[in-house]
């Protein structure tokens, strides 16, 4: 099987009103030493300077309406339309910080067990303290490869991933059904559970960076968290035989607490817990979303188009 490097790349961009910050995305894919193939955006009805910018760095277009926009469909309808071996999902807002993050990225698949490889996210200059450690705790300095095998010593954590900066291997891809569709949250995580029980593993490579973090309102966090409590219970049998993300959750707040006490922040440890309590509070609501109206349900999350599908489970 051919490496990362050797096979042909196309990095795969959803774009919706991008912005400035999607034209430092595009700037930094051209100086990649290892430049890919192909650069494919999907567009959702922009209506700012990101088609215009996408048009100036020669990448190819497919527009969809708003209301068609799905996390796991649309990611799948740039794997099919895609020319490459290897393909790279990036979101609009996450930069390559150097020019070998591509390189470094592709580089992990010449070991012949991984299907995916994720990069290392750094936070912006203008990062909260509380984004700072999301990024701290989630991305450390130090690569692993994880395989299903390994779920004992990393739990619900063995099938992470981002497809904020991720790379497959297409044909693997293909065989597991590209990404799930209907999904409010999670298709990239639902989709390495897959290629783990087929025994393949996934690699987190440190040296991959990108700048990517959001400063998340209580309110957001609130709704980010009922999102992924609606994941879990939605499609819970793709995750069956990783645990239960609840001691994971447990290993965040304590290690938040100690992250503020370093940072000499002590004056944001009640928000501290305040903001895990929310987060606990709305993961455990999303999980019983069933039992609430559809409006209430729909107004407690953050992606509230995908509540109007025919996949939502009514009450």
């Amino acid at each position: 099987m051919m490496s990362g490097t050797q096979s042909t790349v196309s990095v795969i961009i959803p774009t919706r009103n991008g912005g400035r910050r999607f034209g430092e995305v595009l700037a930094a894919l051209r100086r990649q030493s290892r430049a890919p193939d192909e650069i494919l955006v999907i567009d959702s009805g922009s209506s700012d300077e990101t088609l215009d910018l996408a048009r100036q760095y020669r990448a190819r277009i497919i527009t969809i309406d708003p209301q068609d926009f799905d996390h796991g469909g649309t990611r799948s309808l740039g794997a099919r339309s895609a020319v490459g071996e290897v393909l790279v999902y990036l979101t609009q807002d996450a930069v390559p910080a150097d020019p070998e993050a591509l390189e470094h990225l592709l580089a992990s698949l010449a070991d012949e067990r991984v299907a995916a490889a994720y990069g290392r996210q750094l936070p912006y200059p203008d990062a909260s303290c509380f984004a700072r450690h999301l990024r701290a705790f989630n991305y450390s300095e130090h690569s692993v490869v994880r395989c299903f095998e390994d779920r004992a010593r990393y739990g619900f954590k063995t099938a992470f991933i981002s497809n904020s900066f991720a790379a497959y291997r297409r044909d693997l891809l293909a065989a597991v059904g590209f990404f799930q569709e209907g999904l409010v949250f999670g298709e990239d995580t639902f989709t390495v559970a897959k290629l783990l029980r087929k025994g393949y593993c996934v690699a987190y490579v440190a040296e991959a960076r990108v700048l990517h973090s959001h400063n998340y309102t209580l309110s957001q966090d609130f709704r980010r968290y009922f999102d992924i409590g609606v994941a879990h219970v939605t499609k819970s049998e793709l995750l069956e035989g990783f645990g239960s993300p609840t001691g994971e959750g447990r290993r965040y707040v304590a290690a938040e607490l100690a992250f503020l006490v370093r940072e000499n922040q002590y004056w944001r440890l009640p928000e501290s817990m305040v903001r895990s309590a929310v987060k606990l509070l709305s993961y455990h609501l999303g999980k019983r979303y069933t039992m609430l109206p559809m409006g209430l349900a729909r107004w407690c999350s953050l992606n509230r188009g995908w509540w109007s599908g025919s996949h939502v489970k009514r009450r």
